[in-house]
């Protein structure tokens, strides 16, 4: 009986002891490890990819945001804008509309919505590529096409009292190629290039 006794206490410290060192070796030292090695090594990355100017935060280069007229939900023109988010670009609200490409809620939209883009940047629908109507599949994609951006040069030229030469040259800096050469495809991140936009209009 006390031998019985003494190998499950026995067992019970073990497991306990066991217990203690996998709690501060997973708990604490490898969330400690793993968190300074990407402040040390990735420390833009690691705290969400944050952009400034003038010192201040300014939004993620990983979010997009809306660009609208303050106070209002009307796109302003003189900023370039974004995709459509189904979620107001909320970061704690991801995911897409859920219908179909066959869903007529979905084909009236972005008729409707080829129609307005058409319009806000004075070209013809047949010129507004597919993202400038779509929301991606997280509602908070930060980059368009470089055709989408192109077809906003002429109103943020105009809107910025910019030359479509100088709108333009902004475009192409900061369009980014496919990564690796070969994967995704080119594309330019709105928050960026409207940074610069900002620096180029005021100087």
């Amino acid at each position: 009986m006390n031998t019985s006794v003494t190998n499950t206490a026995r067992m019970l410290w073990a497991a306990t002891r066991m217990l203690l060192v996998l709690t501060v070796v997973t708990g604490i030292i490898y969330p400690l490890l793993v968190t300074g090695i990407g402040q040390a090594l990735f420390h833009d990355k690691a705290n969400g990819s944050m952009v400034k100017v003038d010192g201040k935060e300014v939004g993620s280069k990983l979010i997009g945001q809306s660009w609208n007229i303050k106070g209002t939900d009307k796109p302003d023109p003189k900023w370039f804008q974004g995709r459509p988010s189904n979620s107001n670009y909320d970061p704690l609200a991801t995911g897409s509309g859920q219908l179909s490409a066959s869903n007529p809620k979905l084909v009236a939209a972005v008729k409707a919505a080829k129609k307005q883009v058409a319009a806000f940047n004075g070209v013809p629908e047949s010129a507004v590529p597919k993202d400038a109507v779509t929301g991606s599949a997280s509602a908070i994609d930060p980059d368009i096409s470089p055709a989408y951006a192109k077809i906003q040069v002429d109103r943020v030229a105009k809107a910025n009292g910019l030359t479509v030469a100088q709108v333009e040259k902004l475009v192409k800096d900061h369009t980014q190629g496919r990564t690796a050469g070969f994967l995704d495809q080119p594309r330019v991140n709105v928050l960026e290039l409207n940074i610069a936009l900002k620096e180029l209009a005021t100087h």
